[in-house]
């Protein structure tokens, strides 16, 4: 991903992400604090998908559309901030290809787990991807940016 992607981020997230979606200046600022984690997936030229993650601490999940400010130094984990997939692009297994460049891009960064908060009903596809609820681990207000439905998940990589 690059800074001139970011109009098509944001319309990407628009359209996949509805109510969830989230100011463009938060993706900008994620690229330009963790660059290694940010992907975009092209199809003939054309963005069809983006995948944005970063190393961070598990007690403590980003707030939805809110800036983070720096990588915190004291990270325990991978954070897959957001992965969001035009209806053209899913299927064929792009989602899978995604969570494993997040999974490589975790391990670069020296990090054993990845954490996510799953809306829309999307735990299901994270459940097939490795990833286990552990919301209850979590003070509710901390979800509460991400709606009533959010599933606070994880998944441990080798």
């Amino acid at each position: 991903m690059q800074p001139s992607d970011i109009p098509a981020v944001s319309g990407i997230s628009d359209a996949v992400h509805g109510v969830f979606t989230e100011d463009a200046a938060i993706y900008a600022e994620r690229l330009a604090l963790y660059p290694a984690g940010c992907f975009m997936l092209d199809r003939d030229g054309s963005p069809m998908g983006y995948l944005v993650t970063h190393p961070w601490t598990t007690a403590n999940p980003p707030p939805l559309n809110e800036p983070i400010g720096a990588i915190p130094a004291d990270a325990d984990c991978y954070y897959l901030h957001d992965l969001a997939l035009l209806p053209e692009a899913r299927g064929g297994r792009a989602g899978s290809a995604a969570t494993q460049y997040a999974i490589d891009a975790a391990r670069g960064a020296g990090q054993g787990a990845i954490i996510l908060m799953a809306v829309g009903g999307a735990d299901t596809f994270w459940r097939r991807q490795g990833f286990t609820d552990i919301s209850g681990r979590l003070d509710p207000a901390k979800r509460a940016s991400y709606g009533s439905d959010a599933v606070f998940m994880r998944r441990e990589i080798q």
